[in-house]
Formats: C-alpha cells, sequence, structure tokens
C-alpha cells in the first residue's frame, strides 16, 4: 500500500488503483493513530479515483524535518575515510562505524526539500558533488516507524572532505534533498533482499549505473530512531535517511544538466534532474 501527496491531495494505491483520501492534511495523516488502518477502510470504502494521473506527485512531506545517518554501510565507511585522511578525520568514521551510537545528523527543513521531477541542486562553491541514493524511515511522533520513501542525499565530498566539521554546509543547502515517489506504509522492516539502484545520466548517457541490498546495511532502523528520539521531540514526526551502501567514484562529480534516478523496490523510482546553484 503506497500513499502519494499530489497538487490533487493525497492518494491511496493498492494492487494499481488509486483512492482519494479524505483526510488533505499531510500532518494529519502522519500523526494519525494507526494509518495503516486508516487508510485500509479508505480503500474498503472508496471507489478508485480517475484523476490520479492528472495530478503532480509532489515531495511526500508537510511539516516534517529530515535528519539522516550516516558511515551505516561499509562501502561509506571506506569512502569516507578516504575523502577525510588529509584532514586527519579518517578515522573518526572507521570508530563510528563500530560504536554503539550512530552518527546523526540534521539534513532539510521542508521548504529545501524536493520531490519527483524537480531539481536537485549542487553547490556553487562545490567541485566534488555526488547524490546518496537512500533508504528512507517516516516515523510518526510516537517513534514508531510507519513507512519507506527513497532519499537522494546529495552532498559536496570536496567540503566534507576538506573537514569533518564542514558536514553541515556539504550536506544541508536548497535542494540538498529529494523524496518520493511514496510512502510505502509498513510497520514491517524490508526485505534484506531489497535492492537499491542508483543511475546517473548524463547527455542522454548512462555515465554512472550501481546496485546493492539491505543486507549490506550494518543498523537496525528502530535503533537509529531510537537514539534520534532521545531528548529530541517531533510533533509531526520526521523523517530519517538511513545512509548509503552506492558511492560513486572519486573520479565522478555530478554537473549541471545530469540526471539522477534512484529506485527502491518497492517503493518506486525517484527521479531529479541537477542543476547548478547560481
Amino acid at each position: 500500500m503506497k500513499l502519494y501527496r499530489t497538487s490533487n491531495g493525497p492518494f491511496v494505491e493498492q494492487d494499481g488503483n488509486y483512492y482519494r483520501v479524505p483526510e488533505t492534511s499531510w500532518d494529519a495523516l502522519v500523526k494519525h493513530e494507526n494509518l495503516q488502518e486508516y487508510l485500509l477502510s479508505v480503500i474498503a470504502k472508496g471507489v478508485a479515483a480517475g484523476d490520479f494521473a492528472a495530478a503532480k506527485i509532489l515531495a511526500p512531506i508537510g511539516s516534517q524535518e529530515v535528519w539522516a545517518a550516516g558511515v551505516t554501510y561499509y562501502r561509506s565507511r571506506s569512502a569516507r575515510m578516504e575523502e577525510s585522511k588529509d584532514a586527519g578525520g579518517g578515522d573518526f568514521y572507521d570508530r563510528v562505524y563500530t560504536a554503539d551510537r550512530p552518527e546523526l545528523f540534521f539534513k532539510s527543513t521542508p521548504h529545501r526539500a524536493v520531490g519527483p521531477g524537480d531539481q536537485v541542486r549542487i553547490r556553487k562553491d562545490a567541485t566534488w558533488s555526488i547524490p546518496e541514493p537512500e533508504l528512507t524511515l517516516l516515523v510518526n511522533p510516537r517513534g514508531e516507524i510507519i513507512g519507506y520513501t527513497a532519499g537522494n542525499d546529495m552532498g559536496s565530498r570536496d567540503i566534507e572532505g576538506e573537514n569533518p566539521l564542514y558536514l553541515p554546509q556539504a550536506k544541508m543547502y536548497n535542494g540538498s534533498c529529494a523524496l518520493g515517489p511514496c510512502v510505502l506504509i509498513s510497520r514491517q522492516m524490508l526485505p534484506a533482499t531489497t535492492p537499491i539502484r542508483l543511475e546517473i545520466e548524463r547527455k542522454g548517457v548512462m555515465e554512472f549505473s550501481a546496485a546493492t541490498t539491505l543486507e549490506k546495511f550494518k543498523r537496525d532502523p528502530a535503533q537509529l530512531v531510537e537514539y534520534l528520539f532521545r531528548d529530541n521531540s517531533f510533533p509531526s514526526g520526521t523523517f530519517l535517511m538511513t545512509g548509503t551502501g552506492i558511492v560513486p567514484p572519486d573520479a565522478f562529480a555530478l554537473a549541471s544538466g545530469d540526471r539522477v534516478r534512484v529506485t527502491i523496490d518497492p517503493i518506486g523510482t525517484l527521479e531529479n534532474d541537477v542543476v547548478q546553484a547560481s
């Protein structure tokens, strides 16, 4: 069961049929006492809507903050150690990879996040920017994982690699976060065999393509959420990006005009064009 936020309001999809959701407030949906049961009741009582195709699919976010976890895959650990070794920060990433406490950082406010078909951005003062495909959790105000979406955690590796303390500048800026195309509503964690794919297209040519699975994911999502909610409250719920297992090669850097696709089955494909900030 998939929940979409669109220009025509929210829709829930099941078995290829789309149903209009009476509750139009996205925040109210996230805060619902039992969202899964509510949406099943909408499907049971409703008639399939015919106007979903005419709607623009928006980022599935209302007032929620977006947070992120880092160094949750071995590939991410290795890449971060390599890019920061000259700054003396390589050991930090090795230590957090094996530590009980995860790396968590603030990623985006709603107005900085974009949806499918919108543009993600690369900083004008960066020379080496990449996308990071990430399974992203939707968590309600009570700290319960209620769904999953695809996320693109854009970042500037040259800025972060220069000094780990530059992480906020490397990771948090307008258009640095993409979410969508929907939220897969489920209280069950996706199987370890779930594939995650990243594709980067440049001038109509596939420049980069790679895939991984959740088998490579080191952390327990529930543990990440538990740490995030320690001494933090989220009245409208929150999103939590869970880290990446795919890092484009060192010689690669995004350029304006590139197209990025993040595919997570069974959620779908999040596609965005890249633009250079002016």
